[in-house]
């Protein structure tokens, strides 16, 4: 395993992290436990969840990822071997789509903040987290895939930036959580964070999770120079899309049991032929489509760490060869052609 310094911080986190979120809908307790025991066996330390996990997030099953992970964590007694993160859910944008997390009114302020944090760290098992992250903007904005930027009001809920720092910066100072970081956020919103740490001496967000892969690099259009020059570094999530540039989705296949065959069945966020480029990039050149999609991601000096989910062992295992992969210079210029012709198809 290579690590890498996570930000500003003191924290090395492993170059290839483990996600979480297909525990509790595709993934048992017992497949979750192996794979958490494999992953730490080959020298992975960074676990990343979510309150709302595992998604799609239902009144039924939220939180239930944050359990299975912290009865692991009691179990094996090593919570001081792990970097922990987790994430506070933002606003709902669709009415009642999240009414069974408190009540749907979700927003970054102090009521909610330490409502979330408490129940993290209390399904976790421990008195801290290593990372505590924003899911998701409580402003109006675009992720999740959106593209144009909506000139719409924000709701009149809508917590400002400043208020939330603030209150992070108390669970800070608390020593409830060691760092803070946002998730699906824009240029400016990192901006308006670092100012508002400067300004009032907040604590500082240390990173950002973010979709990056070679279906999506929106990320080096303005957030990677953040990353150059104030240190925030990127967590990449969905480095594979969903799966998508594993392969087993080309020509609109769906296999049993795979994420859009059960729980995502109308998603299509990540639905692009274009991987097919990809796919054939890796084949000539003696590589599974994940190494090489892998193996594109951690190469990226922006990126910390990037964020893996499996339903399988065999995935699991797969995706951590990517760490021996090298990419060449002749393989680069064939992934750099195919993006210069349909660049990010799957935002």
């Amino acid at each position: 395993m290579r690590y890498r310094t996570l930000g500003h911080t003191d924290l090395q986190v492993s170059l290839l992290s483990l996600g979480t979120m297909t525990w509790g809908h595709q993934n048992s307790e017992q497949d979750a436990h192996q794979q958490l025991d494999a992953a730490i066996a080959a020298g992975v330390n960074f676990i990343d969840t979510a309150e709302m996990y595992p998604t799609p997030t239902r009144a039924e099953t939220w939180t239930t990822t944050e359990r299975y992970l912290g009865n692991w964590i009691k179990a094996r007694g090593n919570r001081d071997r792990l970097i922990l993160a987790s994430k506070i859910a933002g606003p709902a944008r669709d009415p009642g789509g999240q009414a069974h997390i408190r009540d749907g009114l979700s927003h970054h302020d102090r009521k909610n903040i330490v409502a979330a944090l408490e129940g993290s760290l209390r399904r976790l098992n421990t008195d801290y987290l290593d990372l505590y992250q924003l899911h998701w903007p409580d402003r109006t904005s675009n992720f999740f895939g959106v593209r144009e930027y909506p000139y719409a009001d924000d709701h009149p809920d809508t917590i400002a930036i400043e208020e939330t720092l603030a209150v992070l910066d108390e669970q800070v100072k608390a020593g409830k959580v060691r760092h803070i970081g946002v998730s699906n956020e824009t240029p400016w919103g990192v901006a308006q964070f670092l100012r508002h740490s400067e300004h009032k001496g907040l604590a500082r967000i240390a990173s950002i999770q973010n979709p990056y892969s070679l279906l999506n690099r929106l990320y080096e259009n303005g957030l990677s120079e953040f990353s150059h020059r104030e240190g925030i570094s990127l967590l990449a999530y969905s480095p594979l899309a969903f799966g998508a540039l594993t392969g087993k989705y080309l020509n609109g296949a769906r296999p049993e049991g795979s994420r859009l065959s059960s729980v995502y069945r109308t998603f299509n966020r990540y639905g692009s032929e274009e991987a097919t480029s990809y796919v054939q990039i890796a084949q000539a050149h003696g590589l599974t489509p994940a190494q090489l999609a892998l193996a594109f991601v951690i190469r990226q000096p922006f990126v910390a760490s990037a964020i893996t989910g499996q339903t399988s062992l065999l995935q699991l295992q797969e995706n951590l060869s990517a760490l021996d992969v090298q990419l060449t210079d002749e393989v680069l210029a064939e992934i750099q052609a195919v993006h210069r012709r349909i660049p990010n198809p799957a935002p």
